[in-house]
């Protein structure tokens, strides 16, 4: 049995723990307000970009002329994997939860016998997906520095991947990161990048007109679709590293509540334990003294 010392050593611990736990949990609520405004506000902008290129994209005829970033490379080789996770820790499952999507992806495609390669955004994912992709892993990039996440960030990004894919790098690639729900609810995600994945007109332009009405488009589609498909592509990374934000500090928040409850519980179950402890000492030198004055 532990001694008293011991025990109060151990109740002191847990209460400091519980302090910091509590510090980050407010903290992390105070960050999830401003993350969440900005992950909202960038929705309808990546949802209007992508309708938009989904109406120019139903005018071609058969997809003739489209361009690379729209129809891809014709083949599906070698795909890429963008993981986007966070450089911190201490958030829950929101980290393994990606990685484990981007991983079970990658098996997927490795026992159809494509080739998988494999692009980290912040230290988290990289250090989980090295264990069993080291060799996979072409580069990483770290966040630490990048606080807020900006579109200029984002571009930088982007443009990575487009190199990449101009050099003839891969076929397919496809973005993995954590769309915001709520503050107990964020969903690991999918989606590919290249070629574009664009929304279903179901007849209709994104002005609401029908897309069998006489259009006419100056330039030609074809001319803006090349140059809205890369601009889109920094759009989707940037939506996706708002979305990132939002879902790690609703995770931390979450995760940091619950540590701060089980602090609590357990400061109280070392308390009952130290009382006890202290109760039967006192009653057993009572007994002693007792003892000892009978035997007089």
């Amino acid at each position: 049995m532990p001694s008293l010392k011991d025990l109060r050593n151990r109740i002191t611990s847990v209460k400091s723990t519980q302090k910091i736990t509590k510090a980050m949990q407010m903290v992390a609520a105070a960050k999830l307000r401003r993350a969440q405004n900005a992950a909202e506000s960038g929705r309808p902008y990546a949802e209007k970009m992508s309708a938009t290129l989904g109406n120019l994209a139903a005018n071609l005829v058969g997809g003739v002329g489209a361009p690379k970033l729209l129809s891809g490379t014709g083949e599906d080789k070698t795909h890429l994997l963008v993981v986007c996770t966070a450089d911190r820790g201490l958030c829950g499952a929101f980290n393994s939860s990606i990685a484990r999507l981007a991983a079970r992806h990658a098996r997927k495609l490795q026992g159809e016998g494509k080739t998988v390669k494999i692009f980290t955004v912040g230290k988290k994912g990289y250090d989980m997906l090295r264990r069993q992709f080291r060799s996979e892993i072409i580069e990483n990039i770290d966040i630490r520095g990048t606080k807020p996440v900006d579109y200029a960030f984002a571009s930088e990004i982007a443009d990575k991947i487009l190199g990449r894919f101009d050099a003839g790098e891969f076929d397919v690639a496809t973005l993995f990161y954590s769309q915001f729900k709520s503050v107990i609810s964020q969903v690991p995600t999918a989606q590919k990048l290249i070629p574009a994945e664009l929304p279903s007109t179901d007849g209709k332009t994104s002005t609401g007109a029908s897309a069998d009405a006489a259009m006419e488009f100056e330039p030609s589609e074809e001319a803006i679709l090349t140059t809205l498909l890369p601009k889109n592509l920094t759009v989707q990374v940037y939506k996706a590293l708002l979305e990132n934000a939002a879902s790690e500090q609703g995770s931390r928040m979450s995760a940091m509540d619950s540590a701060t409850r089980n602090a609590g519980e357990m400061i109280k179950k070392q308390t009952q334990i130290y009382n006890r402890t202290r109760q039967a000492m006192i009653t057993k030198e009572l007994i002693e003294i007792i003892s000892g004055a009978e035997a007089l």
